[in-house]
């Protein structure tokens, strides 16, 4: 994979480290309904979507899983593996056919271990990827239970 139309994760990595993480990478594919991990499962992996998308969602007891976002190309699907206990906070399914770039979480961290400012790019770069999804998380949230016609706070 060249990094010229890479998602801006692999883009912000420095170039050794990133060189070195996409030896860990390979390409597979999920059919439309695919489950690609579970909620409270080991995290050993993690995936850059390059088509297709993927729904994260919830374990709600005696309902439904709730759908929390949906993904697409050059998204980060799966943040679990970097920060221990390294269980998914979530689960994954395809909503369409999926062909993404997978890597080893193990082979991963070591590389961060290895290569400290490797290891503090894609921490800081994921980090801002989990606070954009946060917002976007509270967002609709207010949307959905905030007052009605509350607007911008002053």
């Amino acid at each position: 994979m060249t990094t010229a139309a890479s998602p801006r994760l692999i883009a912000a990595l420095p170039p050794e480290g990133r060189d070195r993480m996409m030896q860990f990478a390979h390409e597979v594919q999920y059919r439309k309904g695919a489950r690609i991990f579970e909620e409270g499962r080991t995290a050993d992996r993690f995936w850059i979507i390059r088509t297709g998308s993927v729904t994260l969602d919830l374990h709600v007891p005696g309902r439904q899983a709730a759908r929390v976002e949906t993904l697409g190309p050059n998204d980060l699907l799966g943040w679990s593996w970097l920060f221990p206990p390294h269980t998914w906070h979530l689960g994954a399914s395809a909503l369409s056919p999926v062909r993404a770039l997978e890597f080893d979480a193990n082979a991963t961290r070591r590389l961060c271990e290895e290569e400290p400012v490797f290891g503090q790019a894609l921490t800081r770069c994921t980090a801002e990827i989990i606070a954009r999804r946060l917002h976007a998380a509270r967002t609709r949230l207010l949307d959905l239970f905030g007052p009605q016609g509350s607007g911008p706070r002053p």
